[in-house]
């Protein structure tokens, strides 16, 4: 028979997974403040770094850009279309442009780019590790900043730039297509459109939409980076979920919060 773990053991059994949780979460920040204390630095700027950086902003941006701003556009113009014409039978027209301002520009679309760069491009970090997934656990070390700045500093400066990038864009494109969908290509509507936008657009808000776009594009660039950075030094095998759940975690709570401040 099998010895029954004695008190000591059952302890550690039931604090394990919490402390491995707040290990990670605190990995995750760590790992975040350095890469931002090295992409601040005007040190890591040499030109072999701004050739990096260049190169993956290449990728991760004007590569999809095209094709990101028409899918986005034709998913948002059968969007504005519904709200429009549900408004008008409801007789709230004037609350139309507002409610797909609202929507669409100030919520889902910051949300659709983050994700897509975190789909496409964050994610791959956590790739890069199940090469080495099968070699043996090894002790964390300290983080080699050589390493963290010249190779993956411009990839995160990259898929940030590429959340404020996509999103930018296509808010504006949304806005042209709200304008378009409701007055046409008549130029009379512009006043009453830029007061309507100007109303919802407040310095409130618009504080509030640049923040959570720039914590978005932080959150899809450091977490999966730092999940794949632990995921090599403890050699798991798990590397893209742990990482996916956390991404989208962060983001969560990001428009949640963001939600909960401007309209609770």
């Amino acid at each position: 028979m099998s010895a029954r773990p004695t008190l000591p053991d059952r302890q550690f059994t039931w604090l394990h997974a919490p402390l491995r949780h707040w290990h990670s979460w605190w990995h995750m920040f760590y790992v975040a403040s350095v890469v931002l204390a090295l992409a601040l630095s005007p040190s890591s700027y040499t030109p072999e770094f701004r050739r990096l950086t260049a190169q993956h902003i290449h990728a991760s941006t004007w590569r999809v850009i095209p094709w990101f701003t028409a899918l986005s556009a034709l998913l948002s113009l059968v969007l504005i279309r519904i709200v429009v014409v549900t408004a008008l039978s409801y007789g709230l027209s004037q609350y139309a442009l507002q409610m797909v301002v609202r929507v669409l520009v100030l919520e889902l679309i910051p949300l659709a780019a983050a994700l897509f760069v975190a789909l496409r491009a964050g994610l791959a970090f956590n790739a890069g590790a199940v090469g080495v997934a099968a070699q043996p656990a090894v002790a964390p070390g300290p983080l080699d900043l050589a390493h963290l700045r010249d190779h993956l500093t411009p990839r995160v400066l990259a898929d940030a730039f590429a959340v404020l990038a996509l999103a930018m864009l296509s808010s504006v494109v949304i806005l042209v297509l709200t304008y378009l969908t409701v007055y046409g290509l008549s130029p009379w509507g512009l006043p009453g459109f830029t007061r309507t936008v100007g109303q919802v657009f407040d310095l409130q808000v618009s504080l509030g939409f640049i923040l959570k776009t720039l914590f978005f594009s932080l959150a899809v660039a450091v977490v999966p980076m730092a999940a794949s950075l632990e995921a090599t030094q403890q050699r798991v095998t798990d590397t893209i979920q742990p990482g996916a759940v956390r991404l989208f975690l962060v983001l969560f709570l990001l428009e949640a919060t963001s939600l909960v401040v401007k309209y609770a």
